[in-house]
């Protein structure tokens, strides 16, 4: 089944298939702040750095615009110690998104 926006009571629809988005990781100075007081999300990139590359479905609820991603694989493209990461991330595109939580 399709994922259903509770706001809207609307199914979302497939905008893309193949969506590529870096999760990030802290950087080591960040690790000293609590975990509580991390900062986490949209403007906080300054944190945190790339981690690992992943593939999943971007869908969008055609009532309000929200969007969402879902059926991410079990397994990462990329890690960043893998010889091939930057190549990865170039070649996809996946800095569109980079996910700054843990």
């Amino acid at each position: 089944m399709k994922p259903i926006c509770v706001q809207c009571g609307r199914f979302y629809r497939m905008k893309k298939g193949g969506y590529y988005f870096v999760e990030a990781m802290p950087k080591p100075s960040v690790t000293k702040i609590t975990e509580d007081e991390r900062p986490r999300g949209r403007g906080a990139d300054q944190y945190w750095k790339p981690y690992k590359i992943w593939s999943g479905d971007l869908w969008q609820c055609r009532g309000c615009g929200h969007q969402l991603v879902s059926g991410v694989g079990r397994c990462a493209l990329t890690e960043h110690y893998m010889d091939n990461f930057t190549e990865t991330l170039e070649r996809t595109g996946a800095a569109q998104l980079q996910v700054n939580d843990c």
